[in-house]
């Protein structure tokens, strides 16, 4: 099939340099760890417990507000229809490190496709990533990742691809906890993610990953619908077969939904700028600027990655997930910059139930 590499390197939400960096970390981590951990069948109940997993200064803060904004009368009201909550995916409602984790499902899916493709035994990068040689792979730099990405993202109908998805989601470890991917998603957002809606804020994902990828299981991990998802696009053509009509995948990058795009893609989906935005990184800087400078009462939340024992810590220096302007401007604007390792009681929803 047709590709263009270096237009899509161009655009690229995440630097490939980093991907390299990361994916060469991602190879040397520790084995999984063997468990019987079953895919997460949960119910969103964090309403009922009212930021219980948030210690008081940042559960103050935020409950506050949210009252201040959804009781008639208060010169902070806001009306339902306005009520728009946006919220980026990676590192801020789930964990990001050592790559991001559609990645790695990118390179699940070219091990899981690999016998129907015997002619990728004559291709250097994807023959050594076959093999378990990582640093094989990636001596393949810009191309054997973007091909990756290729071969794994495009070529299928949509309903496929998002089958596809759902199956590595019910099966795929994370190399370093063995913890299936949608056990990684923070109990603290989820508590915060259900209070919002109680006060009947609209939640929406606004990330820099695949929008299919993603709307393939955020309404089961997160109660956020597909429809309420936005992500960076691939190509899509429509195909009227004798069959049935299908909508195709293709690799073109369609639309860069992080950094500048952030505020653009909450435009063209949503409508409405919103007055809850919720980041982690530098990428998202744009979108919380986007909301606070908005008139009425606005809120801004950052996710410090502090906790390097229950997660990971990084920050100015990462090559993932890189937050620097925004804490620099955080006071600037009001943003809560929440201290993971000192305002969460817990990090993931398992560790309720030890």
């Amino acid at each position: 099939m047709s590709f263009d590499y270096f237009s899509l390197v161009k655009h690229m939400s995440k630097s490939i340099t980093a991907f390299i960096l990361l994916a060469l970390s991602f190879s040397c981590t520790e084995k999984p760890v063997e468990n019987d951990i079953q895919p997460v069948k949960r119910k969103i109940s964090g309403a009922t417990l009212k930021l219980a997993s948030w210690e008081t200064a940042p559960r103050t803060r935020i409950l506050e507000w949210v009252e201040a904004a959804t009781t008639e009368g208060s010169p902070d009201f806001i009306p339902v229809l306005d009520r728009v909550a946006v919220f980026d995916n990676d590192g801020t409602l789930w964990s990001e490190q050592p790559m991001y984790f559609q990645l790695a499902f990118a390179i699940d899916e070219v091990k899981r496709m690999a016998p129907e493709h015997p002619e990728w035994k004559d291709n250097a990068s994807i023959s050594a990533l076959l093999n378990g040689d990582m640093k094989g792979f990636l001596s393949g730099g810009e191309k054997a990742l973007l091909q990756t990405v290729a071969i794994t993202h495009s070529g299928m109908s949509a309903e496929e691809f998002d089958s596809h998805v759902k199956n590595w989601m019910k099966t795929a470890t994370h190399p370093k906890t063995g913890k299936h991917y949608n056990e990684m998603i923070f109990q603290p957002m989820l508590e915060l993610l259900q209070v919002l809606r109680e006060y009947e804020f609209k939640t929406f994902i606004v990330s820099g990953g695949g929008i299919d990828f993603m709307r393939a299981w955020t309404e089961e991990a997160y109660g956020i619908p597909p429809y309420q998802v936005v992500g960076s696009q691939l190509g899509l053509t429509y195909v009227d077969s004798l069959a049935k009509p299908e909508l195709i995948k293709t690799p073109e990058l369609y639309f860069n939904d992080d950094k500048a795009g952030k505020p653009v893609g909450i435009y063209r989906h949503i409508g409405k700028r919103p007055v809850f935005a919720g980041g982690n990184s530098d990428g998202d800087y744009q979108m919380l600027q986007y909301t606070s400078t908005g008139e009425g009462s606005r809120f801004g939340l950052i996710v410090h990655h502090t906790d390097s024992v229950r997660e990971v810590a990084y920050d100015r220096d990462s090559h993932i997930g890189q937050l620097s302007k925004g804490l620099d401007d955080a006071a600037k604007y009001n943003w809560l910059v929440v201290d993971m390792q000192k305002d969460w009681k817990v990090i993931y929803p398992y560790e309720l139930e030890k």
